[in-house]
Formats: C-alpha cells, structure tokens, sequence
C-alpha cells in the first residue's frame, strides 16, 4: 500500500488537492500520492529564481529546470500544472532581507523567510483561489491532529526533520497544510518515486539556500549591496587590534576559521558582529557561553502549553533544555554559538511549541579552565 494520509474527510474523489512543487523528488512524490488518493490533484510552481541554468548546477530549486522538471512529473501523472511568478516578491522579501541582515551584522535563515511568504503565505492564497480542500507540500515534518487543532511535529527521521524551518507557520497555515513525507525515511520516498516512473527518481536534493551560486553566499551579498565589503578590525574583548578583515559578510557568531590573526593564547572565536564600527569581536570559546536569548517575532503554536521543553537555535543543533518567559529563552546549562538573526525553536518532546528570531545575547559567565 502507498503511504500518504491527506486527512480530508471522504470521498476523496471530491476533493481537490493543490501540491507545492518544486521540480525535485519529494514533492513529485506528494503530488503521486494525492493523485493516487482519488482527489483532483493541481501542481503548482513558483518562479522565485533562476539561476540554475547559468551556473550549471543541479538541484537549484525554482529554477527553469525544475519547472520543467515538475511539468513533466505532471504530464506523467495526468494532472494539471501552473506555474506562477513571485520573483519580485522574493527578491524583495528573500533575497533583500538576506543581504540586508549580513550588513548588519546577524546571520539570516533565508529558507524560514521563504516558508513565511512565497512558500506559505502566498503559495496558500493560490490555493485558496483554486478551491483546494488542502496544500500539500514535500517538507519532512508531521502534522498530527491533536484535542486544539493540527499540531506540528517533527518528522519520523530525525536526519530529514525540516521541523526548524516551519517554526513560523501559522495555525490558519497548519490546519490546510498536509505533509505526506513526515512519516517517511528518504531512501523509502526515493524507492516511490522509481516505483511510480517518476523521472526525477535520483535527482539530487536541492541545496538549502537556492539562490546562492556554488555556496558563496558573500560574492551574492557584495553583489546586492557593494559596501558589505567595507575593511575593518578584528579586536579581541579590552579592545585591542588582533589584526584585519576584508567585510562582516565573510564572519558569523561561532566561526574559527578564517581569522588569521597570530599570536592569541588560545584558539579565538567569532563572539559578535558591530555594524558600526566593523568590528569583529572575537575570544576563546568560553566567551561564547550564553545563558539566554531574547527573541523577537514570536509564533506560538503551543496553546496553553507550560510543561518542560526544548530548544533548537541552530538547523542542525540538537535540541537543548529551556524555559520560554517573558521572551527570553533561558537554557538550563550555557549554549554557544547563539547568533543574532538565526531562530530559536521551541520543542515538547516531537511537538513544535512555537519560536522566534534571536535578537541578543545574555553571556554566561565562566571562568578559564
């Protein structure tokens, strides 16, 4: 039997079911499924981006090959495809913001910015318009109805869980969305894929950042905004010139590497980024220690929920003891590399509680081993 619960109440044959897609396996896979359940089933891409032809790189989500690609997945099905251009919007909304906040000295996560416009907010008036019963997506999480509503939990295979990313998802969002894959290994949905004929069966995944070239995320930034490259000095906590760098684009909270300085006792990291007077702050990696975060734009899926929980400042951390108060979260023993700009995900147990972005740090305290 083919796995994929859409959760709408029968007969499926009368429903309609609009599938997010990106041209790669995971999504051609949920449009199989929903095909499959007997519901009318509408692929839809957005135009966000196109730079995979020109820099020859496969798996660059939204770009003109994955629109074909999911064209193609769509004939093969026998189901209907549109394709919509938001790549206005995503500049403005993604791509902007992404530079904007490198300039001011915090670490951005473009694909929540992503998930909170084009891939959600606008993705789900689409399909409104076209009178689905649902949305349907490819992300790795699950959603699991629970006594308030639909919940969002982390996926069945932690090295999948897309869970971070969606923290930001509305309850409105939550209660159309449908996530087939969360219950599912890759390897399992790639195996699907062939089963079914689809033609992007192996294609590689996309890359996490799908308008970065080849990774470089700085060469984009200096492109979009020429004085990120503006020189300053690396200084160590009293103060004191360490040595040079060449723009805060190149440096993030936590980062060793690339700082070529001589001379330090020990080995230094980055501790803060200042925007005014290009400074690069950096210290042994006890300096890094933080005993809380505040945290700005809060999305709270969790009701009335008071009991234990963990937290996630960072896509592939492991979840840490917290507590959530006042808008801080307080970590039961120090965290590192909490950077400003990055998201702080709230957990109960598989549950996604709610989250925000880290706006600034509270030092703990430690003394030199």
């Amino acid at each position: 039997m083919i796995p994929g619960d859409f959760q709408l109440t029968e007969p499926l044959a009368k429903r309609r079911i609009v599938v997010a897609m990106s041209g790669g396996v995971d999504s051609s896979v949920v449009a199989a499924l929903a095909a499959k359940s007997g519901a009318e089933t509408i692929g839809v891409t957005l135009q966000l981006y196109d730079h995979g032809e020109a820099v020859g790189r496969a798996g660059s989500c939204c770009a003109g090959r994955d629109i074909r690609d999911a064209r193609a997945v769509c004939d093969r099905l026998g189901i209907a495809h549109y394709v919509f251009d938001h790549a206005s919007s995503f500049k403005r909304d993604v791509i902007d913001d992404f530079a904007d906040e490198y300039l001011a000295g915090r670490t951005p996560i473009p694909c929540v910015k992503c998930n909170m416009g084009p891939k959600f907010t606008d993705l789900f008036a689409l399909a409104r318009d076209l009178g689905a019963d649902c949305l349907a997506t490819g992300h790795y999480v699950r959603r699991v109805e629970g006594t308030g509503g639909a919940e969002l939990h982390r996926a069945a295979d932690p090295a999948r869980d897309q869970s971070y990313f969606l923290f930001a998802t509305t309850q409105a969002q939550l209660e159309f969305l449908r996530f087939p894959l969360g219950g599912l290994p890759k390897p399992m949905v790639r195996e699907l894929a062939a089963e079914l004929g689809l033609g992007v069966a192996g294609k590689p995944d996309s890359q996490d950042i799908c308008f970065v070239p080849d990774g470089d995320y700085a060469a984009l930034v200096k492109k979009l905004r020429p004085e990120a490259e503006t020189q300053g000095d690396i200084i160590d906590e009293a103060g004191r010139k360490l040595g040079e760098h060449k723009g805060l684009i190149h440096f993030t909270v936590g980062q060793r590497r690339g700082l070529e300085i001589g001379g330090a006792p020990e080995p230094y990291y980055v501790l803060r980024l200042d925007p005014v007077t290009r400074d690069v702050v950096v210290g042994p990696k006890r300096a890094l220690a933080v005993r809380a975060a505040r945290i700005d734009g809060v999305n709270w899926l969790g009701g009335d929920y008071s009991g234990a929980m963990r937290v996630k400042v960072r896509s592939l951390a492991k979840p840490v003891p917290a507590r959530f108060e006042d808008g801080m979260v307080r970590f039961e023993t120090p965290e590192y590399g909490v950077a400003p700009g990055q998201a702080a995900v709230l957990y109960a147990e598989d549950r996604v509680l709610g989250g925000g972005w880290i706006a600034e740090t509270e030092r703990a305290e430690l003394t030199p081993a």
